[in-house]
């Protein structure tokens, strides 16, 4: 979650909503994808963290399914970020920081509960960096509000 957190960070200086999201590999501890927020400066309005993230280890390990694998992400996942990491057999989700108002795992919909949900990770939230990762976005939005 450090390197989410990281990439939290420049996406917050990029403009960007900071949100930063990494896939690992549990076994090796080897990250084999990354990213952070980047809709607004690539006009891609599904260009959040978790996508970019889940993309780039599907492209490396040359394989869309990731089963096995764990994403590790700053906040509560959307409703199309859940969907993504459904598609892609994400083996495990962390998360950082609840998103009350867009998340989709234990807030809004609860994705991963629905019978339409053809595969669910295991999820927690991560305790350690939610007050850090809520900060992070709290500051920022506060800047932008100004």
């Amino acid at each position: 979650m450090a390197r989410a957190m990281e990439l939290a960070r420049e996406a917050a200086k990029a403009g960007e909503v900071p949100v930063g999201a990494v896939v690992v590999d549990p076994e090796t501890g080897e990250i084999v994808g990354e990213g952070y927020n980047r809709p607004v400066g690539t006009h891609d309005p599904s260009a959040h963290a978790e996508i970019i993230a889940i993309r780039a280890a599907a492209q490396k390990l040359g394989n869309y399914r990731l089963t096995g694998l764990d994403l590790h992400v700053t906040l509560e996942p959307c409703a199309m970020c859940a969907g993504a990491i459904s598609f892609a057999r994400i083996g495990r989700l962390v998360f950082a920081a609840a998103d009350i108002k867009g998340g989709a795992v234990m807030s809004g919909p609860r994705f991963f509960e629905q019978p339409t949900c053809h595969w669910r990770p295991e999820w927690r939230q991560d305790a350690l960096h939610e007050a850090e990762a809520a900060d992070l976005l709290r500051d920022f939005f506060r800047t932008r509000r100004g």
